[in-house]
């Protein structure tokens, strides 16, 4: 838990509230021991309610993402009249070009929130969503569909400012745990969205996009009425492509002790894309596992991921503080990897799962480092810009992951090892606890 000012080597003084300085380019990082500093000097009204609706908008992309994943393998063979073959090659495709959009986009919504305000942005991309799930579920041919993919890439972009907007209402000591509760949100969303999509499916494969459209619009407009603006006027900046195209959101991340978190990052995504990829074909390979089991644990990974980022990333970071809970999470996400890579039972994967999970503990903490080296007006750059790192390893991972797989169990084989992917996973886990702790080296514990 932070310590109170008190204990400081040198006494503080609290001085008249004043905006910070929109122009302040490298803030140092508030150490554990400094004041409860919010981001924003007054906080809108109605930040319980506002926070509510960021929670619920995390939570609602992601269950739309996930109940169309079931369905929309389905509605594209269909467009192929039955080629299973031709189907899989333009799932591919179309989970390239999701990526791709999200990667070059997210930064730009960054930017644009941090120059319009967060409340815009995070409306229009939920009213963007929904009627773009609506125009996927009318589709009449696969180019429609095509379309409607490429729109919803754009439009999911909106996470990174519900993270800022969480950032302007969030006391700097208290921003892990907030960050903890909208990656429980990914979590619900992981689970509940496969599940519904199943489902619905079932009854009929477009039923998942119109309910899925219906839940963004209504969450929209939920919005417009409990949503108060978080960037007060004083913090914002104006716009410019210089910073909100990707390589230019990305040159933030180059600042003093914000690189090797950045790379903490996008190991840790990385490693992540060997679960998306390889974890289904992996489980039927080696433990011949039903696609009931296969959805059981993966809503087992989706259950642990939201009650770590719910119940403990708070509790966590207050007794071992943020460098404490990266290194806990990193450790425990290699070893679980590591239980998953050499598992010859299901048994084993099984107990793997909440090990793994240990991960949530990390990227809370990783985002609330990075959010505190940066000044107010350029939060929502930072988010896009972590978010254009989901986008690099969404276009890495699958190709990379799935082609050690096949390395590992083909006929060339020397030796044949399935859970090498997981191994590479574990392996980038811990050169990323050795950039954490670099990065980390002068913090202070908490007590």
């Amino acid at each position: 838990m932070a310590e109170s000012p008190q204990n400081s080597s040198q006494p503080i003084t609290t001085p008249d509230p004043v905006a910070p300085d929109p122009l302040m380019t490298e803030p140092e990082i508030v150490s554990p021991i400094e004041p409860d500093i919010p981001l924003t000097p007054n906080p809108p009204p109605g930040r319980r309610a506002a926070a509510t609706f960021i929670f619920f908008t995390v939570t609602l992309d992601m269950l739309a993402l996930g109940m169309i994943a079931p369905v929309l393998p389905r509605l594209i063979e269909g467009f192929l009249h039955g080629d299973t073959s031709s189907a899989a090659r333009m799932l591919g495709l179309f989970g390239t070009v999701f990526a791709a959009m999200q990667f070059f986009f997210s930064p730009i919504l960054g930017s644009l929130s941090d120059r319009f305000g967060r409340r815009p942005v995070v409306l229009l991309s939920n009213f963007g969503l929904g009627l773009d799930y609506i125009l996927m579920a009318w589709a009449p041919a696969l180019g429609w569909l095509f379309v409607g993919r490429v729109i919803s890439g754009l439009t999911a972009s909106s996470i990174p400012t519900a993270m800022a907007y969480m950032a302007d209402v969030t006391p700097r000591e208290r921003r892990a745990a907030a960050f903890g509760m909208l990656n429980a949100a990914f979590g619900i969303g992981f689970v509940l969205g496969p599940a519904m999509g199943g489902l619905l499916g079932n009854i009929n494969p477009r039923l998942p996009f119109w309910v899925a459209g219906l839940l963004s619009l209504i969450n929209g407009l939920y919005g417009l009425f409990v949503l108060p603006e978080s960037l007060s006027l004083a913090n914002r900046s104006p716009f410019s492509w210089a910073r909100a195209n990707p390589v230019g959101s990305l040159n933030l991340l180059k600042r003093g002790g914000m690189l090797a978190i950045s790379g903490v990052l996008l190991l840790g995504y990385i490693a992540q894309q060997s679960l998306m990829n390889v974890y289904v074909i992996y489980a039927d390979y080696r433990y011949h596992w039903t696609d009931r089991t296969v959805g059981f644990s993966l809503a087992t990974i989706g259950i642990f991921t939201a009650i770590y980022g719910a119940l403990l990333v708070k509790r966590v970071v207050a007794k071992f503080g943020e460098r404490g809970a990266m290194t806990l999470g990193l450790i425990g996400g290699a070893i679980g990897y590591s239980m998953f890579g050499f598992s010859k039972t299901g048994l084993i994967f099984w107990l793997g799962i909440p090990v793994l999970n240990l991960m949530s503990f990390t990227w809370p903490s990783a985002q609330s480092v990075l959010s505190r080296k940066t000044s107010p007006s350029e939060q929502g750059q930072l988010q896009g810009a972590i978010n254009s790192l989901r986008g690099i390893a969404g276009l890495i991972g699958p190709g990379f992951f799935t082609y050690i797989f096949s390395q590992s169990i083909g006929a060339h084989a020397i030796v044949r090892i399935p859970g090498t992917p997981f191994y590479v996973a574990a392996s980038m886990l811990l050169i990323g606890l050795i950039l954490a702790q670099y990065a980390t080296r002068h913090s202070q514990p908490a007590s």
